[in-house]
């Protein structure tokens, strides 16, 4: 399945942003992602859910602790502490969006 990076992402925000009259370079457009990632993850790290309507929100939640096996030892357990991950609760119209795309998706598993 292909992959964006930031850089291909700029590139293509770049474009369409020219199409409708703005002049911002790739370079200006890659910062501000860039920028944009920073804030999400300090916003993240100090506890707070970042919403971006239409798109999704982004909250921090801990897992429990809980016991778990080295699958090289199996008889041996290890404790994994409890911790704190990002969750993401998709918008509903990027739910209705990604919806549609199933048989692109198929497609590209061939």
């Amino acid at each position: 399945m292909p992959t964006i990076t930031k850089r291909e992402l700029a590139i293509k925000i770049t474009e369409q942003l020219g199409t409708e009259g703005h002049s911002l370079s790739q370079q200006d457009v890659l910062e501000v992602i860039q920028r944009l990632i920073v804030v999400v993850a300090d916003s993240l790290a100090d506890g707070d859910q970042v919403v971006m309507r239409n798109f999704g929100t982004f909250q921090v939640r801990e897992t429990k602790a809980k016991i778990g096996r080295n699958p090289k030892q199996p008889s041996k357990t290890v404790k994994i502490p409890a911790r704190a991950t990002v969750k993401f609760k998709p918008g509903l119209k990027l739910k209705d969006q990604v919806a549609t795309s199933l048989r692109v998706v198929r497609e590209r598993k061939g």
